[in-house]
């Protein structure tokens, strides 16, 4: 197969060279609701045309890979003092997968227990390209499912507004639990 980035010939949909050339994270952090921390590793433009793939079969392959060089990366060097649970924005399955799912996943550890199905949506409205008008009038309407952790690491794809994980700290915060962070694999402000 070739590497989607420059064309030569690969064993992975992006080759060793790019992933280090192109795909190595940084740290970028920003600030939602009551000084929760927001950590992505990559700006939004950097990696536009990579994300666009999540609606599609290749984009299990990429967020795959993308996981990988961060969150994975990541969960390895985080040590806390008691075991968190990681939960993902909504990861129900669309399109064969959940893209929040596999970013998910690639945060289990020793310190890190990815926890699943635990935040949903009743609201399936799409914000994709919306204004922050648009966002506001219509909420997620997050419900959760209890599960035995208090402290949390939320995880999603993107952040532009950070309206969705703003909510979801509301719905988590309800319940009693504590959210440590949230990460995201891009930063739409950036």
């Amino acid at each position: 197969m070739r590497c989607i980035l420059c064309e030569n010939f690969s064993l992975s949909h992006i080759c060793l060279p790019c992933k280090q050339n192109f795909l190595s994270p940084s740290i970028y952090k920003r600030t939602i609701l009551n000084d929760i921390q927001v950590i992505s590793f990559y700006k939004y433009v950097d990696i536009k045309e990579l994300l666009h793939t999540k609606h599609t079969d290749l984009g299990y392959y990429i967020y795959s890979i993308l996981a990988e060089l961060s969150f994975k990366k990541f969960a390895q060097e985080f040590v806390f003092k008691e075991q968190i649970a990681a939960i993902s924005v909504d990861d129900r399955v669309k399109n064969g997968y959940s893209h929040t799912a596999i970013l998910n996943k690639a945060l289990k550890s020793r310190s890190i227990t990815p926890q699943f199905t635990k935040l949903r949506s009743t609201n399936d409205t799409t914000y994709s390209g919306k204004t922050k008008e648009y966002r506001l009038s219509n909420p997620r309407n997050f419900t959760c499912k209890d599960f035995k952790e208090t402290n949390i690491i939320l995880v999603d794809d993107i952040i532009t507004t950070g309206l969705t994980l703003s909510e979801a700290c509301n719905t988590l915060t309800c319940k009693g639990k504590e959210i440590l962070f949230c990460l995201t694999l891009a930063d739409a402000a950036l």
